[in-house]
């Protein structure tokens, strides 16, 4: 699987996890040399767990059969629409936040057609865009030592691409998948992740996501 924007903390995170287990990864960025170095470092920090992961262009992972969009929201769509041929008919999975920070808290933006997984669907219509990712600390999950354990909301107007993202979940060590609905439910899980993160700022801490009597 590839990860668009994988270069960055929150992308490396998913990318760590999924590769710890035992999925092979493909991190993209503009700059296939970039995707390769970090692709490189990010394996070298955990020698013993021998990590399938490697670098390409964002082209090269949109050959993927399924993959994560984890590049800043003012990028996202520009980055999937000049991809809409390689990414028709396959999962594409977006963690993507609009949010912006003011003083000591993160405030939600709101993209013109509600979220940004919304407004993904739309540049790209041919795929089976799914949420999901979004209330996770970037750093907790790079760190495969940090005992991370979480809920990850999936929201998706496909059944097939909410059945493979639950499953792609599951198979994390320490998240647990749940189905949130359609994706209008992406409006309300996007814009909560300033919560978290504001409370994370607040109270300096790397709090999760847990959903309890589920």
């Amino acid at each position: 699987m590839g990860i668009l924007g994988g270069t960055g903390p929150a992308g490396r995170g998913v990318a760590v996890r999924l590769a710890e287990a035992g999925i092979r990864v493909t991190l993209g960025s503009r700059d296939a040399e970039r995707a390769a170095t970090v692709a490189s470092e990010v394996v070298a920090r955990w020698p013993d767990s021998d990590l399938a992961l490697g670098g390409a262009d964002n082209a090269g992972v949109a050959e993927a059969d399924l993959v994560v969009l984890a590049t800043p929201w003012d990028s996202a769509i520009a980055t999937v629409r000049s991809l809409r041929e390689p990414l028709a008919g396959k999962v594409v999975v977006s963690m993507v936040n609009a949010l912006v920070k003011e003083g000591r808290e993160m405030l939600a933006l709101i993209p013109p057609r509600g979220s940004m997984a919304a407004a993904v669907q739309a540049a790209v219509p041919q795929s089976l865009v799914a949420a999901a990712f979004h209330h996770l600390p970037a750093s907790e999950m790079e760190n495969l030592e940090s005992g991370l354990e979480a809920d990850v909301l999936v929201c998706s107007d496909h059944p097939e691409a909410t059945v493979m993202t639950l499953a792609l979940v599951e198979q994390m060590p320490g998240l647990r998948p749940l189905d949130a609905g359609s994706l209008n439910q992406a409006i309300a899980i996007e814009a909560f992740t300033a919560v978290c993160i504001t409370l994370n700022i607040k109270h300096k801490a790397h709090s999760t996501l847990r959903i309890a009597g589920l």
